[in-house]
């Protein structure tokens, strides 16, 4: 502050020019990124597509989408998990829960619920960030004409390579989980199971997992993925009764929605055995892939806890997807979907 100047004169004078900088920013055309556009203003792209900028954007709103969702329905995946494990004693959903309430309160039913948020917040933010670079890098590699007549195969190729570095994140974080989970007085949580685990088994152990995760995970992304973009297209085309273009956010994040559970149902049942397995393979330390397939047998690998799931991840996939979208619109990108590669992005712009 210039000296002999009251605060206030000095306060205004400095209030002025600083909306004098902020009205000659908006005359030459300038752009605070990350910025949303008053009621007043026209809508803008805030954000250029396929910007760094755009990638960073859509890895927060993978870990805000996949976060605190999975940590959400941390009972299902208790009751779960304690399934695939126990199925005499935890015969049914119902059963789960009353054993898993009367053993342990609401504390047991949320076991494991810190190793869920880092775990799946960390692959949030591989799974749809590194969807949407490989899903560009794709498209541009093969070129605008052949992108657009294999779209699926190129959101299938884009979703594999996202989830298998994804993953490589997740699996420590899982294997913690799952033995928290599973084993009665095993640990209370993160902090202390952790060292327990890398005590007992090893660094090496909390990646033992990590194929039947690949093989849980990478086919029920691409199915999240794929299924998604064209359920969108399929709706805009023959529920929605005017093109992505003329729809309003709300409008346009209910069809994120509606999609993101169909497309859940069919996650959950393709990518269920190798969840049994993942949930057995981390629950016994002398298990493996065959032990495991011997003793349920592919019929209840396919099937032991199946219900449960679905409604899990049917909600789950649902809810990340409006989250996703939703945290796309409110940094001024369209939702995603319902544009083939050689479009212009911007005729799917939000209305209002």
């Amino acid at each position: 502050m210039q000296p002999g100047v009251p605060d206030t004169v000095y306060n205004l004078a400095l209030w002025s020019g600083l909306s004098q900088q902020s009205k000659a920013l908006s005359t030459s055309g300038a752009r605070l990124e990350f910025a949303l556009a008053s009621p007043d203003e026209p809508k803008q792209q805030k954000i250029p597509l396929y910007s760094s900028k755009y990638f960073q954007a859509c890895t927060i709103g993978g870990i805000l989408a996949c976060g605190p969702t999975h940590t959400s329905v941390t009972p299902l995946d208790v009751v779960k998990c304690n399934m695939q494990i126990d199925s005499k004693r935890y015969s049914s959903t119902g059963t789960g829960f009353n054993i898993t309430f009367a053993e342990g309160g609401i504390a047991g039913l949320f076991r494991g619920w810190l190793p869920t948020f880092l775990g799946y917040s960390v692959q949030g933010a591989g799974k749809y960030g590194l969807y949407e670079y490989f899903k560009h890098s794709y498209a541009d590699l093969a070129g605008a004409e052949t992108a657009a007549r294999y779209q699926t195969p190129l959101f299938l190729a884009a979703s594999a390579s996202a989830e298998f570095i994804a993953d490589i994140g997740l699996c420590p974080l899982e294997a913690v989980k799952v033995k928290v989970q599973t084993t009665p007085g095993y640990a209370k949580g993160l902090t202390d199971g952790l060292p327990k685990f890398v005590q007992q088994n090893g660094v090496a152990g909390l990646w033992k997992g990590l194929v039947p995760l690949w093989a849980r995970q990478i086919p029920y992304t691409m199915m999240k993925f794929a299924a998604f973009e064209n359920i969108v297209q399929a709706l805009y085309v023959h529920v929605v009764p005017k093109p992505k273009s003329e729809c309003s956010k709300t409008e346009q994040l209910g069809v994120s929605f509606a999609a993101g559970y169909l497309a859940g149902i069919l996650c959950a049942t393709i990518s269920h055995p190798a969840d049994n397995l993942v949930s057995k393979l981390n629950a016994t330390k002398e298990a493996t892939i065959g032990s495991v397939v011997r003793e349920m047998g592919w019929w209840q690998l396919a099937t032991r806890g199946l219900g449960l799931r679905i409604v899990m991840i049917g909600t789950l996939t649902a809810t990340q997807w409006a989250i996703y979208d939703s945290f796309k619109v409110y940094v001024g990108l369209p939702t995603t979907g319902a544009a083939t590669p050689e479009e212009n992005p911007e005729e799917n712009a939000i209305k209002d």
